[in-house]
This record gives structure tokens, C-alpha cells and sequence, in this order.
């Protein structure tokens, strides 16, 4: 009788944890999607996903990034910390940055083809980040994920391409 319990504990317990990003943000459907490209090599396919279109400056949103290419760790971090500070410039304090490389470090992964990295925007808390359908780090700070997701979303953007077909536009 014990181990058909473990058993169901172990059942209710892998359904949880497959939950993933999706319980983060219930009843979200895709607002738009897109490649991005670097020298014609394809790098990842995004997409956004929201529960309301257009997309509101205060509602949650989830951007789902599928990589085509292998990337470490440190690369994304840095590429994002450099976007970050390209963005934000004065804004930003050194000690900001630097916290924010750290949080990073824990929330991505080495990436290879097929790998996902979720992140989702929570107002007001933060961001959770998820790797496939596993929660790989949450981030309490607002403004990191409002800088953060500015890398894809804010009119600034490096890919305003990419951001006009993530925004549905």
C-alpha cells in the first residue's frame, strides 16, 4: 500500500512540475512570432505569447525563445547585459548591472538547437525564467524585467522587424 501512494505522490508531483510556463499565465495564446537572424545564419524563432491583443504596457506576457544554434551561457548574458545597458543607459547604475549579470547566470542555460528559454513578464514582481517546461529561476526586481524584455519590445530595438511581427503588428 505505501509504495502505490508514493506512487501517486510521484504522479501529482511530475504533473505539477510539467506544468511549466503555461500555469504562470493561463489562457495565453500567441500575439505574434518571428525569426532573427544574425549574418543570415538563423539564430532563434520568438514568440509572444499574451491573453489580450494588443498587448498592454501592465499585463503579463510570456516570450518563448527556440534556439537553432548552439550558445553558452555567458554569451546570452553578456549579449543581454550589453543590450540592457545599451538601452538603458544612465538609467542603470554599475551595481544594477552587475546584480543583474548574476541573476542571469542563473536563469540561463548553454543553449543547442531545439532548446527553449521562457521568460515571463509578471508586473509588478518580476520575471520567471523557464528552460523547456522547467522553472529555472524567478527574478523579484520589476525593473530588470521591464529592461530585460526591452531588448525584444522596446521601439529602440535592434530588430524592429522582430518586434512589429512579435507585437502582432
Amino acid at each position: 500500500m505505501t509504495a502505490v501512494r508514493w506512487m501517486w505522490l510521484l504522479v501529482l508531483f511530475s504533473a505539477t512540475a510539467s506544468a511549466g510556463w503555461q500555469q504562470a499565465l493561463p489562457n495565453a495564446q500567441v500575439l505574434g512570432s518571428g525569426e532573427f537572424s544574425w549574418f543570415g545564419f538563423k539564430v532563434y524563432s520568438a514568440r509572444l505569447w499574451g491573453t489580450a491583443k494588443p498587448l498592454a504596457a501592465d499585463s503579463p506576457f510570456a516570450l518563448e525563445l527556440t534556439y537553432q544554434r548552439n550558445i553558452s551561457r555567458d554569451e546570452l548574458v553578456q549579449t543581454s547585459l550589453d543590450e540592457i545597458q545599451r538601452l538603458s543607459g544612465a538609467n542603470v547604475s554599475a551595481a544594477q548591472l552587475k546584480d543583474w549579470q548574476a541573476q542571469m547566470q542563473q536563469a540561463f542555460v548553454d543553449v543547442e538547437p531545439g532548446r527553449k528559454i521562457i521568460g515571463v513578464f509578471l508586473p509588478g514582481r518580476g520575471v520567471q525564467f523557464f528552460v523547456d517546461q522547467r522553472l529555472q529561476h524567478t527574478v523579484n526586481d520589476e525593473a530588470f524585467a521591464r529592461a530585460f524584455f526591452a531588448i525584444w519590445l522596446d521601439p529602440r530595438t535592434r530588430n524592429p522587424q522582430l518586434r512589429t511581427q512579435l507585437l502582432g503588428q
